[in-house]
């Protein structure tokens, strides 16, 4: 073998080295990026946004402002409507008894009966008025209700995210507002906890 070919081959085995130094080299670099990749994925995977929701029908349900509020409404309500079929069962039984004695020709004279008449006209009117003033009084309670309880709700989530954890808590109504989310973002229960403590 002469020089001239032996050049030629060693050029030959060179190119063939460099090549796989090429393949290697990018290969490695490629695979590098790939890993590096999906660590980047897995890492984003696990962090939690700073965001949070509380579902608000576990909540009420649950807390024991909100139960011994609405216990006490329902008791307003139930003692509203008592007076009320007590009165209507009695201007019923007087105006039962008008029309017997009307039907009957018991009344002593007109000007009585027409007195009598006026009688129950103005009891009936009284028990209108009546029902309206307890449904306006029942309306108004409610409504100092919810404002006591938004008003203590909003007071803890101040207290309970005063580190910063949250940049949003939202409220979710019988799944209205998330159609799906990670358990981790419910933090219902935790609140219920920390609230009844809070309010003992």
């Amino acid at each position: 073998m002469n020089a001239k070919n032996l050049s030629l081959v060693l050029n030959g085995v060179l190119l063939i080295a460099v090549i796989i130094l090429f393949i290697l080299f990018f290969g490695l670099k490629s695979k590098k990026n790939a890993n590096e990749n999906i660590q980047q994925e897995d890492s984003t995977a696990v962090v939690q946004l700073p965001i949070a929701y509380v579902n608000i029908d576990s909540l009420l349900l649950n807390y024991t402002f909100a139960k011994n509020a609405n216990e006490v409404l329902i008791g307003k309500q139930e003692s509203s409507r008592a007076t009320l079929n007590q009165k209507a069962r009695q201007l019923q039984k007087e105006m039962d008894e008008f029309n017997r004695k009307l039907e009957n020709n018991a009344f002593l004279s007109r000007e009585r009966a027409e007195d009598a008449h006026k009688s129950i006209l103005k009891k009936q009117q009284d028990l209108q008025k009546l029902e309206g003033n307890l449904t306006q009084q029942l309306m108004e309670q409610q409504d100092k209700m919810t404002r006591q309880l938004r008003d203590t709700i909003n007071a803890f989530f101040k207290e309970y995210n005063k580190d910063g954890k949250y940049e949003l808590i939202i409220s979710n109504t019988a799944n209205d507002n998330i159609l799906f989310s990670k358990q981790t973002y419910d933090i219902t229960d935790d609140v219920i906890v920390k609230l009844n403590a809070r309010a003992k």
